[in-house]
């Protein structure tokens, strides 16, 4: 599965990249994140559940972030276990650049992954269906996240 997509988040770069890396407000913008928490620098414990169709999993694994290039991009690197549903891996690369003035951003993000088990089952449209959906649902969040920041000012 490849994605691809880009957002503009009402703030600039360097808030979106403080953002990005700031394990409360992604563990909020995770829809079904059980845990996200620090292992060691640049490497997270996650669970999540999912549901895609008729499958609800509970996916634990790690994520990682490589080729750090901060304030502007990483490769964010996962993998998971989802017992009998199957397994997860892949990579989403992340960039960040102003966007019309310094006080907007604009996030890009390439990812692909694999499945395997029960879920690579259910056909590549759902999947990809599903993963565009996780995908919207988290950057609207994410986006609405700063809306918030700005009310509290």
């Amino acid at each position: 599965m490849e994605m691809f997509s880009e957002r503009v988040v009402p703030a600039p770069p360097a808030a979106v990249w403080e953002a990005l890396n700031d394990i409360d407000r992604l563990r909020g913008c995770i829809a079904g994140c059980d845990r996200l928490e620090l292992l060691e620098p640049d490497v997270y414990d996650v669970a999540v559940a999912v549901k895609i169709g008729p499958v609800n999993a509970k996916f634990k694994g790690k994520m990682s972030l490589l080729d750090i290039e901060a304030p502007t991009a990483y490769t964010i690197r996962f993998e998971g276990q989802g017992g009998v549903a199957g397994h997860a891996k892949g990579t989403a690369k992340v960039s960040l650049r102003p966007h019309d003035d310094l006080h907007q951003t604009l996030l890009c993000y390439d990812a692909s992954a694999q499945i395997g088990g029960k879920l690579a089952q259910l056909g590549s449209r759902l999947i990809d269906s599903a993963a565009k959906k996780m995908a919207d649902d988290f950057f609207e969040k994410f986006v609405a996240s700063f809306s918030k920041d700005t009310e509290q000012a």
